[in-house]
């Protein structure tokens, strides 16, 4: 009685047997092979990028750690040089203030000089003025010309005797 697949012949199953074997022995020598070095050449591959991005990724931050450097030098070049213009602008701002002063202090010493000139010129025209008019006067009153009194030290010597009256009782201003 033979009921199938369930009881198979001996013949069959030596076939079906030795087909499994070669099929076995193939797939062991030639295909297992070549899919382990497959296999091998996608782990070397996969961990070759990996490798490549794990150097790239250092690189990357060596890079960034260099940059981080550079900003932080720059940064301090630019503070250092922000320094320098600040007291170059104080030196500058303190020199034009010296050079101002000086030439303010020269302006007055020129005005003042010049002030003082011109008052002793005010008083010797004024002198002279008053000697013109002090002989005129005196030649009214007499009722002659006094010109030869013009160059005489009789009128200067008056006109100091009323100065240092006028003198020793103040000037107003």
């Amino acid at each position: 009685m033979n009921i199938g697949p369930l009881e198979p012949k001996v013949p069959d199953l030596i076939v079906a047997v030795l087909c499994f074997a070669l099929v076995f022995v193939l797939f062991a020598k030639v295909l297992l092979p070549r899919l382990g070095r497959v296999l091998a050449e996608r782990t070397d591959a996969i961990e070759g990028t990996i490798e490549r991005a794990e150097e790239t990724r250092l690189k990357a931050e060596r890079l960034h750690d260099k940059y981080k450097s550079e900003l932080a030098e720059a940064r301090r070049e630019l503070a250092h040089l922000r320094q320098e213009a600040l007291e170059q602008g104080a030196a500058i701002i303190a020199a034009a203030r010296e050079e101002g002063a000086r030439q303010r202090d020269a302006l007055i010493a020129g005005a003042q000089a010049q002030l003082e000139v011109d008052r002793t010129l005010a008083a010797a025209e004024l002198t002279e003025g008053v000697r013109h008019i002090a002989i005129e006067l005196a030649g009214r009153i007499v009722g002659e010309p006094l010109d030869e009194f013009a160059s005489s030290d009789v009128v200067d010597r008056c006109l100091e005797e009323l100065t240092t009256q006028f003198s020793s009782r103040g000037t107003p201003g």
